[in-house]
């Protein structure tokens, strides 16, 4: 069973697999955002054949999706010879759910220029497994392969697998199948207890100077509160070859209240 079948040419009915974490009877968001990666790689191929890779992926969270039937619908925003902004928008029922942004960029030859100072986690070989449904329940915190190395509250290093396919029977890009993980970043390094404070995102931005390699997507990750109700998740990207780009999500922090 994958976290989605598809039953149209843009429809996509979830599973099971996809329970969230907040609330176990909805979406958990992140594999949704995979699949929006998805079809924009899957419209970029079939109106242009001359390679743009994605380097900017934004999503903004509209609200809160069932465990259903979705549909997807892009639309190229700046058309463009070596660069182009496209948007999807994944949709429950006629309401707009989730928002997506991709800017996608001509790639180059630059090899003799590749370096980055950003600092590199341990592999995931030397991260202890770390079982995630401890502190979250729902399916898709359940099908996740966790190795996380604490350093203290709201603050770590993981690493994320899942065996689950994005949509069951469907070939998809390393991209998407890490983009349909990144969501999962918000709830590795608690600062405070779920079960004491609601802290959702809102949105997720994640800036990449490479495409990702391999199953396991890399965190290092930092959670700040602030004093007037909002926070911010930063993480460094990485895959098995070291960092990858840069990630943020927004938060709304709300201490005993349940409703997002």
């Amino acid at each position: 069973m994958g976290y989605f079948e598809r039953v149209g040419p843009s429809d996509f009915r979830a599973t099971a697999r996809v329970g969230g974490a907040w609330t176990t009877h909805e979406q958990h968001i992140a594999p949704a955002l995979g699949l929006l990666v998805h079809a924009v790689e899957r419209d970029r191929d079939a109106r242009r054949r001359d390679g743009l890779v994605l380097g900017r992926l934004s999503f903004d969270i509209l609200g809160t999706i069932p465990i259903d039937v979705v549909e997807i619908a892009v639309r190229v925003v700046r058309p463009g010879r070596t660069v182009e902004l496209v948007e999807a928008t994944l949709s429950h029922a006629g309401r707009a759910a989730v928002l997506a942004r991709a800017w996608l960029l001509q790639p180059g030859a630059t090899p003799h220029l590749s370096a980055t100072a950003l600092p590199r986690i341990p592999p995931p070989a030397d991260v202890p497994p770390w079982d995630a449904s401890t502190v979250w329940p729902g399916g898709f915190i359940a099908s996740a392969e966790v190795r996380r190395r604490q350093l203290e509250p709201g603050r770590a290093a993981f690493w994320v697998r899942t065996p689950v396919p994005l949509i069951a029977g469907e070939d998809v890009s390393a991209l998407a199948r890490a983009a349909g993980l990144l969501d999962i970043a918000n709830g590795m390094t608690v600062r405070v207890s779920p079960q004491e404070v609601a802290f959702p995102n809102l949105d997720l931005t994640a800036h990449l100077f490479r495409s990702p390699r391999g199953d396991w997507v890399g965190f290092d990750t930092t959670v700040s509160f602030g004093a007037g109700g909002l926070g911010v998740t930063s993480s460094v990207l990485h895959d098995a070859d070291g960092p990858i780009g840069t990630m943020s999500q927004i938060l709304t922090v709300r201490p005993g209240v349940e409703d997002r």
